[in-house]
């Protein structure tokens, strides 16, 4: 299954890039903003690739290149430790696309996939450097706790009932495996869902991810440090799939703007346009977001 970059070039644009400027990717991924970021720096320019999934980092991503490359295997939670790092104190723009690579579905190693049998990780790194996995949760947690996770993270509406399911399976057998938790999950939910067309363990799935890899406070705190790292002038550009990611990159920006230190590029966030989402339907829940910091 091969990765199609989404927003690529309205992102890219959207980063007003100088040939001279210092830019951090802090989602290398298949490197496809990669490709085009580098295109728009010349020998003095520097591309700073991160990603906390070390299998994702190869320099050929990038393509034929003048700029130096800096490939770091992280998580942009570190962003401000990486910089520090490579000896650079500020950056001329930012971009984190939060959507995920293909690769990554590929198969069941991470746990990620409903649709490929695999251990109930869902880590982005070693599992462990975590203080809890997938498995953790659904087998240890706290009836309620689960059903607030699903809720608070995927805003799903049966949570309470896939909840019951989970501890109740769990009482027969510990569950360790992906697809163990799809037929929990399968379950639990009224027939009728079960015929929709979204497949029904994708926000389960999507709540637990969040809840194990911290990924919002992450992002809000990737966010604050991002912004610190500018020059005054620079540019954040972050692509979201969810609307609760995108909840927090809209008030974070916000409120840069409301207390004067920068200005948003759109009012509305930039979403894919139909002739895309035709081609890649996994665009369809994109929306680029770009702030500007003042001079």
């Amino acid at each position: 299954m091969q990765h199609t970059t989404v927003l690529l070039h309205e992102a890219v644009t959207g980063l007003e890039l100088d040939p001279k400027d210092t830019v951090v990717d802090a989602t290398f991924g298949s490197g496809g903003h990669a490709r085009e970021i580098a295109t728009h720096l010349g020998s003095d320019g520097l591309y700073i690739g991160i990603d906390a999934d070390a299998t994702a980092l190869h320099i050929e991503k990038v393509g034929e290149v003048q700029p130096r490359v800096e490939l770091v295997n992280d998580n942009f939670k570190n962003l401000t430790k990486v910089l520090s790092s490579l000896k650079v104190e500020k950056v001329d723009a930012i971009l984190a696309d939060l959507g995920w690579r293909m690769e990554q579905f590929a198969d069941g190693a991470k746990g990620f996939s409903f649709q490929h049998d695999g251990p109930l990780t869902m880590t982005f790194g070693n599992p462990e450097d975590y203080l809890f996995t997938a498995a953790d949760i659904v087998n240890e947690w706290e009836e309620e706790n689960i059903a607030d996770v699903l809720y608070g993270y995927a805003d799903e509406r049966f949570s309470r009932r896939i909840a019951k399911g989970i501890v109740e399976a769990r009482k027969q057998a510990p569950i360790e495996t992906t697809l163990q938790l799809v037929n929990i999950i399968e379950q639990s939910l009224p027939k009728v869902v079960l015929r929709k067309k979204t497949h029904p363990a994708t926000k389960t799935f999507q709540a637990l991810r969040i809840a194990v890899n911290d990924e919002l406070t992450i992002l809000s705190s990737f966010i604050r440090d991002g912004f610190t790292a500018l020059k005054p002038g620079g540019r954040m550009a972050i692509i979201t799939f969810h609307s609760i990611e995108d909840r927090v990159v809209k008030h974070s920006f916000r409120e840069l703007a409301q207390s004067e230190q920068a200005q948003l590029s759109t009012k509305k966030p930039i979403v894919p346009s139909v002739e895309e989402i035709k081609i890649n339907p996994r665009a369809r829940s994109a929306k680029l977001r770009i702030i500007k910091k003042h001079l």
